[in-house]
């Protein structure tokens, strides 16, 4: 059984480092699943997803609309969708480690539930509702730019799994055996880097590196796709 308090007390740190203050008591409920809720007889974060959803929906629109001061409101409504869709947020959870600190119920436990993009999802959302509660829409915004940095960087292409889509075509191809391997990790505790080797079939293909293990992968994953369309 996984302790939810350490992953909570790592998310707490990391918040604090982004500038952003929140109390455990209104985090811990922010990632109570409903399943979770319903067991301890407590509250689910699904009213805070509520307000997460829209306080997402308008510090994204306006982070869009002052930098593309060109584009129509059709091209600025794809550029949100692909930013707020549950592929992004889900992948804005893993770069977080929600997953460690969600409290769910036995059965949703027992079915992988951390793992679940849908979940990760909502729990991104839940947090931001807390987060805007606590500091108001200040508060938000820095929360937002500080998850979605990839794609507002163009690190990352929004609504893309790089390491599924890389899955997919290779076992297409008929390449069964796809490995990521940790190379190293340097920089300090607060902003260490880690590099991801790539192997194929046993053959190191490429490398990636990110702010964590996951993102190292993504960025492997993306440029070996990159490769293998030239």
């Amino acid at each position: 059984m996984i302790d939810t308090k350490i992953g909570l007390t790592q998310l707490l740190t990391t918040l604090n480092a982004w500038g952003i203050i929140i109390s455990p008591e209104l985090a811990a409920t922010a990632l109570t699943h409903s399943s979770y809720a319903y067991e301890n007889d407590t509250d689910s974060n699904e009213r805070l997803e509520f307000l997460g959803d829209a306080v997402l929906e308008l510090v994204v629109s306006e982070r869009l609309f002052r930098t593309y001061p060109t584009e129509s409101e059709g091209e600025l409504t794809r550029r949100r969708s692909k930013l707020v869709c549950e592929p992004a947020l889900a992948y804005s959870a893993q770069r977080l480690q929600l997953g460690s600190a969600l409290r769910l119920g036995r059965g949703e436990e027992a079915q992988g539930g951390r793992n679940r993009s849908a979940l990760l999802a909502d729990a991104v959302e839940a947090l931001l509702g807390a987060v805007y509660l606590t500091g108001g829409l200040a508060a938000a915004q820095l929360f937002i730019e500080h998850l979605l940095d990839p794609y507002f960087s163009g690190q990352f292409e929004a609504g893309i799994d790089y390491k599924t889509t890389l899955q997919e075509k290779l076992q297409a191809d008929g390449h069964g055996d796809i490995k990521y391997q940790l190379l190293r990790s340097e920089g300090p505790a607060h902003a260490r880097q880690f590099t991801v080797g790539l192997f194929v079939d046993g053959i190191f293909r490429t490398q990636g590196t990110g702010s964590n293990k996951k993102e190292a992968e993504q960025e492997a994953a993306k440029k070996l796709l990159q490769k293998l369309s030239k």
